[in-house]
């Protein structure tokens, strides 16, 4: 393995992440290896890490490759694996672009939650701002059964999404009441989320248009989250009476996140797609011998 290891850093609404160029699934990258990347003060820093790879090298997408060329191996910023990440999307898919290897218009990206289309819009496109990316986020699940979110003094009834990842939805009166969330919210019963869950706490600022914070497991409380945007738009919309496989008609919910602005379109058939930004910002090498001796230190 050479010596030095290249990345890029960018964003989706301040949801940032460190981005692995591999095609050929060549670089090895264990939990420690990626903590000690995204690692903000050791580190290059990020709320996750992104393996760009080609589906047909990892295992995990091989059974993919014909139906997209390129595989998001997306990690959160302590080294678990995750099956998915919105704002992760569209970042890969702007590296993609940024990179040669896709042009504006649609493409498909192998992810764990699935295969996710993607289309990467032209500056004037139905005038769209520049750098907007929408991504077919697949449908909700929404599973039966109530759960409840806590944090200190306050409890909540959450409304139970799966996005291809967990979410629990709370509706608050205050996103203050979330409290510092430096450390993930209780919630009960422990059965609904066997391997842990995003809480989202959501407050109203106007006809179908919504604030959150979001405590991401293996990440803590970040500034976006992607597929918790669009989990709060299906918990809106069904608080709301606005089902479209009711209504016959699609409805957009407008989804401010600490680090910007999505917009959230869910249609009668069910298909969400999220639309917003995504910016590379920075891009270099990694030195290996710096990383192998972090993971031997892990």
């Amino acid at each position: 393995m050479s010596t030095r290891i290249a990345f890029l850093k960018g964003h989706g609404t301040e949801n940032d992440f460190v981005i692995v160029p591999d095609a050929d699934n060549a670089i090895e990258l264990p939990p420690a290896a990626v903590a000690a990347l995204c690692d903000r003060r050791a580190g290059i820093g990020g709320d996750g890490l992104l393996h760009v790879v080609r589906s047909a090298a990892h295992p995990d997408a091989r059974h993919l490759a014909d139906e997209a060329e390129w595989f998001m191996d997306y990690r959160n910023g302590d080294g678990s694996v995750a099956e998915m990440c919105g704002n992760g999307v569209r970042v890969f898919a702007r590296y993609l672009e940024r990179a040669g290897l896709v042009g504006e218009g649609d493409l498909a990206v192998a992810t764990r939650g699935g295969v996710k289309r993607v289309h990467i819009a032209k500056a004037t496109e139905g005038g769209a701002a520049d750098g907007d990316i929408t991504v077919a986020m697949g449908k909700a699940v929404l599973p039966e059964g109530d759960v409840t979110v806590s944090v200190d003094e306050h409890q909540w009834p959450a409304r139970n999404v799966n996005m291809g990842n967990p979410h629990a939805v709370a509706f608050v009166a205050d996103l203050a009441h979330a409290g510092r969330l430096l450390t993930p919210p209780p919630f009960s019963p422990a059965t609904a989320y066997p391997d842990g869950v995003n809480v989202e706490f959501v407050v109203d600022r106007g006809p179908r248009h919504v604030a959150m914070r979001v405590y991401e497991r293996g990440a803590g409380e970040t500034r976006s989250c992607g597929t918790g945007a669009c989990a709060v738009a299906v918990a809106a919309a069904r608080r709301d009476g606005l089902d479209p496989a009711v209504t016959g008609a699609p409805v957009a919910y407008t989804v401010d996140v600490l680090g910007g602005r999505l917009v959230i379109t869910e249609r009668p058939d069910g298909e969400i797609e999220k639309t917003g930004p995504a910016v590379i910002v920075a891009e270099g090498e990694i030195d290996a011998d710096w990383l192998a001796a972090a993971v031997a230190a892990a």
